[in-house]
């Protein structure tokens, strides 16, 4: 019935583990024709926030649960993070995957290093092998914000203060509740 109705899922595999909310189903919703997307929840459940970190949990679990070695291959899980994502959010038409006329969204991966060594199959790769410490560079419809590591369009030592400023906020408020009456 969910594919018949045109609904998506939002998978976060890593979320649902460490909160113990159950396991998605993805062989068998995928199978059925739903639109999986993949994603990374929110820091409170998640803390990393590490979309190559969820695809090689999503691709892992599935086949756990699924007790099959087939259930969520590599270019399943990287749809799922592209495409299958830009989709849930009616936004398929505009980006999601590289084509002529969508927003130019792209990531340069450093593949070189000795923990990708060697690279029989990108997406494999990029779903079993690859973490967010190799995204070298990053456009979002075309316009580079991520060059070389460091961010371009943001004052990275400034953001940085702001959310330690915010966790010190946030740290506080926790220890008065903890303090107060109950």
């Amino acid at each position: 019935r969910v594919a018949a109705c045109k609904v998506s899922v939002a998978h976060c595999p890593e979320s649902n583990m460490k909160l113990a909310s159950g396991s998605c189903p993805v062989a068998r919703l995928l199978a059925a024709g739903v639109n999986v997307a993949l994603g990374t929840d929110g820091c409170a459940s998640n803390n990393d926030l590490d979309m190559f970190g969820e695809m090689r949990v999503a691709a892992l679990h599935a086949k756990l649960i699924a007790s099959n070695p087939e259930a969520l291959p590599a270019p399943a899980a990287l749809h799922m993070a592209t495409l299958a994502g830009a989709r849930a959010l009616g936004l398929g038409d505009v980006t999601g995957s590289l084509e002529p006329g969508k927003a130019a969204d792209i990531q340069a991966i450093n593949l070189g290093g000795i923990e990708s060594t060697p690279v029989y199959n990108v997406v494999s790769h990029l779903v079993y092998c690859t973490g967010r410490h190799q995204v070298t560079d990053v456009w979002v419809a075309g316009r580079r914000v991520l060059a070389e590591r460091k961010l371009v369009t943001l004052d990275e030592a400034a953001v940085v203060a702001k959310a330690r400023e915010w966790g010190a906020k946030i740290h506080a408020a926790a220890a008065d509740r903890a303090a107060a009456p109950q």
